[in-house]
Order: C-alpha cells, then structure tokens, then sequence
C-alpha cells in the first residue's frame, strides 16, 4: 500500500501537469491557483446537461453558468437578474435584468436568452427543473423578462430562479442534442470561470477566472478539482497540496493545529436505507416499521460516525430544519418488538440482500453501516447478505428496481421542503418513487400551491407523518459535515444549499 506522503507527492506531480495546460500565467489575482481535493473526482462534462445529477456535478457547472437568482449564506443575491418582482394577479415573476453583461465568446447578454432557456427545457429537459409549471417567457425589451406559470409554486425562487442556468440562444439554438454537445462552445456561458481542461479518467478540472464577469473580476486565477480521498485529504492540506477538502471529522482538531480554518455544516445530507417497496415483503408497510425497529439508528451515529452526527427521522426532515414536525413517529430501536412483527408476519428467517458501495465519502453508508445492519437485522429473525458493489452498478440496480435494501445517501435537506415531494414522487435515483399513499401523494403534491407559509407548514408537518407511517425509505443518519480550508477564500455553506439544496462550501461567490 502506498503511503499518504507518497499518494500526495504523485498528487503534485499530476497537478505541476495539470497547471501547463492553462495560460501562460495568473499574475494580478489575490489568489493564482487554489486546489481543491473531492473523493470521487470526476462528476461528468460541466455543461448544464451533461453534468452528473449529484451536487458535486451542478458545483462545477455553476462556475461556468448563472441562474437569474443566486444565493449565499444570507438569502437570495442579484445574478443575471439585478432585481424581481411576483405578480399575484398575473401568477408571472418578473426580471429586471443586469445590463452590459456578455457571454464568454463575447456576444451579449439579453432577455430573449432567458426566453429561449425556458423554451429549450420544456423541448429538452434540464435534470434539475420543473419545466411544467413555467407557462410561458416573454421579454419586455432586451433587459425585461416575465416567467409566466401554470398555478402558483411555492418553491420557485430556489428550484427554477436560483436553479435554471441560462443557455446563449446564439449557440444552443442549433444543438439538437444537449447531452452529448462536448465541444468548447456548450461551455460558453457569462460565468465567473471558463474550464480550461477537464480529464474524466484523472477526474480533474482546471477552472481559469472570466475577467469579463459582470459583478466584477474573480480574485482567483485558476480553481483545479483534484481526485483524493478524504481520509487522505489531511496530509494534502497539511502539505499545501491542497487549499480546500472535506475532511473526517477525527482529523479536525489537528488540522486547526496546523493553521487551517475549519467549517462547519448543518445536517442537511442523510444516508439513507433505501427499501425495494415493489416486492414482497418488502411491500407491506408493517414489515418496513419493524425494520425499523430493528435497526439502531443511534448505534449507527455512535459506531460510524464517532458521535459526529444525529440518528435520522422517519419523516426524513432533519431535527434542524425550521420544517421539523418532533412529532414524527421514532421507531425506537426494540429489537424484540421488531423479531416479533416480523414473526406475526410470517417472514421469520426470510432472506435479505443489502447493497453497499464504498464511495470514499465522509458519512457515507459503507460497509461498517452495512455490518452493523446486518447484525441487527439477524438479530430481528432475517437471514442477511451483504453484497458489496461499485457505485455505479448500486445505483442502476435501484434505478431498476432490482434490490431488496440499499445503502445510498443525498444532500439537499436544507433547501426548500418541496424535496419531500421529490424525493418521494419523483423518478430519480435518490428519490423512494412512492405513490401507494394517496393521502400522501395529494398532500405532497398539493403543498407546491401554497404560497401562505403557516399553511404550507402545517401541510409538511403532516406530510412527514405520513412519509413516517408509509416509510418508503428509512433515514439512518445526518452526519455533521466538516470543511477545512487555508484561509485564502473565505469559503462558507449556502443558505439553503446551493441550488435545490447542494449542501458543499464552494459557492462561487467566495472566489470573487
């Protein structure tokens, strides 16, 4: 096995390559090249369509693109949009856009991009947006834009003005086919940062500053993502190998030893046991409950996490969400009651297979997860297999429903709580595709509508008790996140996460 010292010396030798391929030089920033580590490295082409669903994939796009709306640790920032307006009786949000702004290429910036983005998405849908619930886009001159919708959206601030980046009509109106353009000019967008190399198989990008940005020039010359794990994260950031890295939470207080800053996030990511609801007996909702019981959720927080986290709520909402309901049913960890449940149903002895992967992530559900989990689920009456997989293969094999557990985890816990909705109903990998409980469903659906806060709170509060009573999924655990940095970009957490909720502290405001 290779030592920590070794992997970091190879880690900079990778990046003295990297660096050759940007330009001649980055005199004249605060900060000429800042390297971040990410544990999983490559996270797909970052253009809006061919970037990966995760978090991680929208980061690197964002860079490149801008929404109307943005929004940093305080609330909602002008972007593209300088100023915004809801127009009750006309059910439409209206743009006063920034002027003088221009495309990487150099063309202009205007509203009839903004209209031919929204029309695009309802041709070509964008995997992050909603694009039923826009009506229509008309522009009122070039720096006026109204978003007419079909009824009122509660969430649309966060999941279509702070989500939707805008596409140049002058490029994307002849790509037929947005997720396979991977040619410079599906990158061209007003930006902050232009991608100057990305590299799939090394999972690495080099990000260089658009001196031309409109809120003015980024203070960091070139931003590289860089593939190393996070148990090895430390040593690059003792070393200067790397500025920025999510790191375990064990490696903390020597790192603030070492000088580096340290953040911390809110417990807005949950891994997750998900439940092949389709199949018997997985099907009934009594033998999810006692599966329930059978797990220890706060063993699991004590054992893998090391304390640093919060044992998870069947109703999925995390404790510090101000959307909360406390009285969500726990399932308190009773093993016998659980050994009895599953008896009364006649499935004492029946065989489980729980997937795993290994992702190299802090808070990951991995194999220890899994271990502890199969020791309880034994102890419950079940015959438990592990099978240990690649990713990759998990998540098609849940996508395919070919399963009974599965181990996985998604972030987006902080944002607006229409992500109960999509994470129940939606047809997407970390989303339970559950719609057997009318009650739920219309309740779910129906809370996008309100736009009375009290009203549209009492409506997720409710909605969490059924999500509890139904348990599609089970939330094992909210890890505590920790961040350590060198202090030359005041990096922060989102309020809300970026986007629909992305909860990573690399909002490209901070490198402005």
């Amino acid at each position: 096995m290779l030592k920590p010292w070794i992997l970091i010396s190879g880690l900079a030798l990778a990046l003295l390559a990297l660096l050759a391929i940007g330009p001649a030089g980055v005199a004249g920033y605060e900060v000429a090249e800042y390297t971040i580590a990410d544990a999983t490295g490559d996270w797909g082409f970052p253009s809006p369509y061919a970037h990966y669903s995760r978090g991680p994939g929208y980061v690197r796009m964002s860079f490149i693109f801008d929404t109307l709306v943005w929004k940093d640790d305080e609330g909602y920032l002008p972007a593209l949009a300088e100023g915004w307006e809801y127009l009750e009786a006309e059910n439409a949000y209206s743009f006063e856009l920034q002027e003088g702004v221009t495309w990487h290429d150099g063309e202009p910036f205007t509203a009839e991009d903004v209209v031919f983005t929204v029309e695009y998405i309802q041709d070509h849908p964008y995997q992050w947006v909603d694009s039923s619930i826009i009506e229509s886009a008309e522009a009122g001159g070039d720096y006026t834009v109204k978003l007419y919708l079909t009824e009122p959206y509660a969430p649309f601030m966060d999941l279509v003005a702070c989500t939707l980046p805008i596409l140049p009509q002058h490029i994307w109106e002849g790509v037929s086919d947005p997720e396979g353009a991977r040619d410079d000019e599906a990158l061209v967008g007003t930006g902050p940062f232009r991608l100057a190399d990305y590299n799939k198989a090394q999972g690495t990008y080099l990000f260089e500053a658009y001196d031309g940005y409109y809120m003015g020039a980024p203070k960091v010359g070139r931003i590289l993502f860089v593939k190393i794990s996070d148990q090895t994260a430390p040593a690059a950031l003792r070393q200067g190998s790397a500025a920025a890295a999510s790191v375990p939470p064990e490696a903390v207080s020597s790192l603030e030893g070492a000088g580096l800053e340290i953040i911390e996030g809110a417990f807005d990511w949950n891994a997750k046991l998900m439940i092949n609801h389709q199949k018997e007996p997985f099907s009934d909702p009594k033998f999810r409950r006692a599966l329930a019981h059978a797990i220890d959720r706060e063993a699991l927080v004590e054992i893998v996490l090391r304390g640093e986290g919060l044992a998870g709520s069947p109703g999925m909402v995390p404790p510090d969400s101000d959307w909360y309901n406390p009285a969500v049913e726990a399932y308190e960890y009773d093993p016998e009651l659980a050994r009895g449940m599953i008896e009364d149903l006649g499935h004492s002895g029946t065989e489980v297979e729980v997937l795993v992967a290994e992702r190299g992530i802090v808070g990951w559900p991995g194999s220890r997860a899994a271990e502890l989990i199969e020791e309880q689920l034994e102890e419950a009456g079940l015959e438990v297999t592990l099978r240990s997989l690649d990713g990759a293969t998990l998540d098609t094999l849940v996508m395919a429903w070919d399963f009974d557990l599965a181990l996985l985890g998604h972030g987006g816990l902080g944002a607006d709580p229409d992500y109960l909705r999509r994470m129940t109903l939606d047809e997407t990998l970390n989303s339970v595709r559950y719609r057997e409980d009318d009650r739920l469903t219309a309740l779910l659906e129906d809370q996008r509508t309100e736009t009375a806060g009290d009203d549209r709170a009492e409506m997720i509060a409710e909605a969490q008790v059924l999500y509890a009573e139904a348990l599609p999924a089970l939330t094992l655990y909210y890890p505590r996140w920790y961040w350590a940095h060198n202090g030359e970009v005041a990096l922060y957490f989102t309020r809300g996460g970026i986007s629909i909720g992305v909860p990573i502290p690399l909002n490209k405001m901070a490198f402005l």
